[in-house]
């Protein structure tokens, strides 16, 4: 496995004539976000890599994950009556988070500045984006965490879902289109995020127990906010790109079946990791919700990575991921009763085997096409002027 080439012959041929084609509307991001990072953009030396940047900005959201979860590691901190996060931690988040934010936003200019634009580039950039879904959403949670004030674990699963299935969307559009649509939710999210992080140190998680509106609380606010931008703004954009390239006749594939191909993994993946919930003798995801996120959000970054492959690459999307056959396993065996230490030992072997998996395919993935275009990953130099 050490040596396991997922990117096959036919795809590298594809990255060959691959051509970068996005478009973004969201004024958020052109008149307030493309000048600020085109002011930072200048501050960083020539010399330093865009994929250096791009993997900076992912270890600070994987940061604010684990600073978190030392924390609140049962999201009750924020409840009444329990021991609060110190305000600091929330400080640190935000800054953190928005610096992540900004890197996000200025590795692809650095990338253009420095006339060193690959498609690994892009792969990296977007594979990274899809596994910081879930470090994001499962730390925003702990600002309203559980209990009486808060929101459920359940609630907070399928809110999770929500923003996982609203962030494939693009690719998916990418995948029939060959054009990326850049979601407006991600800017307004991420800056609407950090504010909230700094505001939360201020007026202490207790300011978020009061009603925002009337009987409305901040925590319906929190909720209504992720479903309506996902309802009202992304899936309906996304439907109207593919309406418009339909009626165009420039989608990249003709049948029904082929254009939603790339949906059945993460669809099967819900209804697999929903059964497990609402199946589990011991309440698995009551036990142990930071981990239950985790190894749904990992199994999904696989293979929203493998739609970018394979959309970048011009070729056929897989129908199933394999992560999904030990996961359906574990579901059967935990349907037929299982003592609760023996789920919890199932859950954490699951999670382990799938970050292992999810890393190897991620470092193979950047080997491989590091190979194809003779350059390296986190450096400027070519392998040839050594």
């Amino acid at each position: 496995m050490a040596g396991y080439e997922y990117v096959s012959l036919e795809q590298l041929a594809g990255f060959d004539k691959y051509k970068y084609s996005a478009v973004d509307t969201n004024p958020l991001s052109l008149y307030v976000m493309h000048p600020f990072w085109n002011t930072i953009v200048k501050v960083f030396p020539t010399w330093l890599a865009p994929n250096l940047i791009t993997f900076s900005g992912f270890l600070l959201v994987v940061f604010n994950f684990l600073l978190m979860a030392y924390f609140d590691p049962d999201f009750y901190a924020s409840a009444p009556g329990h021991k609060h996060v110190p305000d600091w931690v929330w400080i640190v988040v935000g800054i953190l988070n928005f610096v992540a934010y900004t890197l996000d936003g200025v590795d692809g200019k650095q990338a253009r500045r420095t006339n060193s634009s690959t498609p690994l580039g892009e792969l990296f950039d977007h594979g990274l984006d899809s596994w910081s879904c879930v470090y994001f959403v499962v730390t925003v949670y702990s600002i309203f965490g559980r209990g009486s004030t808060g929101v459920s674990v359940f609630v907070l699963y399928l809110l999770l879902w929500v923003v996982l299935f609203s962030f494939i969307l693009s690719h998916w559009e990418k995948y029939n289109t060959g054009i990326l649509f850049l979601p407006w939710g991600y800017d307004i999210s991420q800056v609407t995020i950090s504010f909230v992080y700094i505001v939360t140190a201020v007026v202490g998680v207790e300011a978020w127990y009061e009603p925002f509106l009337f009987n409305f609380l901040y925590r319906d606010l929190f909720t209504s906010m992720i479903i309506g931008c996902a309802l009202c703004v992304t899936l309906p954009m996304s439907l109207l790109n593919f309406f418009r390239s339909y009626k165009n006749n420039t989608l990249k594939h003709n049948s029904v079946y082929e254009a939603v191909v790339p949906l059945f993994s993460p669809c099967l993946l819900f209804i697999l990791s929903t059964a497990w919930i609402l199946w589990s003798p011991s309440d698995i995801l009551e036990l142990h919700p930071r981990v239950f996120y985790f190894m749904v959000g990992t199994a999904f970054a696989n293979s929203t990575c493998q739609l970018i492959v394979c959309q970048m690459s011009s070729t056929r999307c897989p129908t199933l991921n394999w992560l999904l056959v030990p996961l359906f396993l574990v579901v059967l065996v935990v349907n037929l009763g299982v003592a609760s230490y023996v789920e919890s030992i199932l859950l954490y072997t699951l999670t382990t085997a799938f970050t292992l998996a999810h890393i190897h395919y991620g470092v193979q993935v950047v080997k491989q096409l590091s190979s194809h275009f003779q350059i390296y990953p986190f450096s400027l130099r070519k392998p040839n002027s050594d």
